[in-house]
């Protein structure tokens, strides 16, 4: 691994007698890890990530591409540094929590989150590339949960939502220095301009949304890189110019996490796990809060009653020709954040209007309030699965023409549309498998 100068000699000043045991760690073994979902239960052992309850280590890489489960949504591959996430949440937050994570995509920190905020918690995940923010909403859609709702909006479109968020999180697009050792492209994209570049535009982020951030509101801020500028330099920025406060989690020594005055750095030689650094800081001003009179929208005629456990929870909305399950304890919220933001998705999608017919989406299939009585199941084995979740044609055996929920180990992974003599095959087309060359070892390895 040949690193740039300038990145030895500032890392080299950081670390001192330490640099060699870090530039060791460099030419290791990147590790593997997993966060599971509540979906399932875990049979098997593995090591666990000692600050979050549901992470874990794998022994070697598998072809996550070829695991039902994983398309299934019972597992993300996750870094392990970044699932430290938890512990700011688990300590710091203890009552319901409307939450913003703006740099959001491809979804670890969100479906983290959506799994860990305090119950009744609202979760807005956005991303500003679009092509980014519909795999985002693929991930958050395959976890399960109801409790989000997903925008495609550049940061300072949020900066009007008056003090509107308890809980802000910001990983920010940073220099990636921390991913060296997993990405051999981001050394040679590494530069000292470009650090400075992306240190200028994280201050420019932040500046953008803390107006959206209640009083006594926490802002999380969190990058994959080592250089200060980046990390330390700008979270003494925003104490000085914003009326902020650092805050600090209690950790145990032998997670080997880096301690200092403005937050948590994560290094490859000292944890299991790639680099990392995150600051939690709380609001100290008071700010004017945005007051939502969003009347109510004309409640769509769809009956929950058959399809979704826990139904007084929901109202269901319209969205063009989709129906959406949202949270009713939110609903002012919701409606108002879909007429100011581009939403492309919310709580559980239900079904797509197609004339007289209601599709059902793969989103229903795939959510832990969906009552598995209500339709018709197949349950398939591995190979039918990896040619389901590859958009082929497959058949299954079914009682009565229809939709039929389609599941691998019980699990549902979407549906089919049963016709008698054939099956059309309902999964998304943008979510397909598009490789050919299924690896089964990824079944050994992840059937829970």
């Amino acid at each position: 691994m040949i690193l740039p100068p300038d990145f030895i000699n500032y890392t080299k000043a950081m670390l001192g007698s330490e640099w060699d045991s870090f530039l060791n760690s460099l030419s290791s073994v990147s590790p593997v890890s997993i966060r599971f979902n509540n979906k399932t239960t875990v049979k098997k052992h593995f090591e666990q990530v000692k600050w979050c309850s549901q992470g874990v280590y794998l022994n070697k890489r598998p072809s996550f591409t070829f695991d039902p489960l994983f398309h299934a949504g019972c597992y993300y591959v996750q870094e392990a540094s970044s699932m430290f996430l938890e512990q700011v949440v688990r300590q710091l937050i203890e009552t319901p929590v409307t939450a913003l994570d703006l740099c959001a995509a491809p979804g670890g920190k969100s479906t983290h989150l959506s799994q860990i905020l305090p119950n009744g918690s609202l979760l807005i995940s956005n991303e500003f590339v679009r092509s980014r923010a519909f795999v985002l909403a693929e991930n958050i859609q395959k976890w399960g949960n109801a409790n989000n709702m997903v925008s495609n909006n550049a940061p300072k479109d949020f900066s009007t939502f008056n003090g509107m968020f308890d809980f802000i999180l910001i990983d920010a697009p940073c220099s990636g220095e921390g991913m060296f050792r997993k990405d051999s492209d981001a050394i040679g994209e590494w530069s000292r301009k470009n650090v400075d570049m992306c240190a200028e535009r994280q201050k420019e982020i932040v500046q953008q949304v803390w107006n959206s951030l209640k009083e006594n509101g926490l802002l999380v801020y969190s990058t994959c890189t080592y250089n200060q500028e980046e990390n330390e330099k700008n979270i003494d920025w925003i104490t000085k110019n914003f009326n902020a406060e650092i805050l600090h989690l209690r950790i145990e020594n032998t997670w080997g996490i880096v301690e200092n005055d403005y937050g948590y750095r994560f290094f490859p030689h000292k944890t299991k796990g790639e680099g990392f650094f995150i600051s939690v800081l709380r609001k100290k001003e008071a700010c004017n809060q945005l007051k939502i009179k969003q009347k109510p929208s004309q409640k769509a005629k769809i009956d929950l009653n058959n399809i979704l456990q826990d139904k007084e929870m929901f109202e269901v909305i319209q969205n063009n020709s989709f129906y959406y399950a949202v949270p009713k304890n939110h609903i002012e919220q919701i409606l108002f954040l879909q007429k100011q933001l581009n939403v492309i998705h919310m709580g559980i999608p239900l079904y797509e209007q197609k004339g007289k017919d209601l599709i059902p989406q793969a989103g229903l299939a795939l959510s832990k309030y969906f009552t598995r009585t209500s339709f018709p199941t197949c349950n398939l084995n591995y190979n039918d699965a990896i040619a389901f979740l590859q958009k082929e044609a497959i058949w299954c055996d079914a009682p009565t023409k229809g939709f039929v929920a389609v599941c691998y180990n019980d699990i549902p992974l979407g549906w089919v549309k049963h016709l008698g003599n054939r099956c059309n095959n309902l999964y998304p087309a943008e979510w397909r498998i598009r490789s050919k060359n299924i690896q089964r070892e990824a079944l050994c390895l992840l059937d829970i």
